[in-house]
């Protein structure tokens, strides 16, 4: 049976475009999805996220289901789960 601690996603790192790499936990992305999302126009968001009228909710479901936001044409929002400790 799979260790659960393989499963956790506690800890990310964001790739964002001209920026330097940044480990954010949890909550902090939850927080930098939701501002990000309030800057994007509804019909920019893929169709999934769409379905969701909370800025709150759609962040979340990014955070649960995606790893990357298509922000605008050469630019690029990323993040990845990583674990900081053996």
């Amino acid at each position: 049976m799979p260790d659960p601690l393989m499963y956790q996603q506690d800890n990310f790192v964001v790739l964002e475009t001209n920026q330097p790499e940044q480990f954010l936990t949890a909550s902090e992305l939850l927080e930098k999805l939701t501002k990000t999302l309030e800057k994007l126009k509804l019909q920019d968001l893929p169709p999934d996220v769409q379905k969701f009228a909370a800025v709150e909710t759609q962040a979340q479901y990014l955070l649960d289901t995606s790893c990357e936001l298509d922000i605008g044409s050469g630019e690029y929002f990323q993040w990845y789960a990583v674990r900081l400790e053996k």
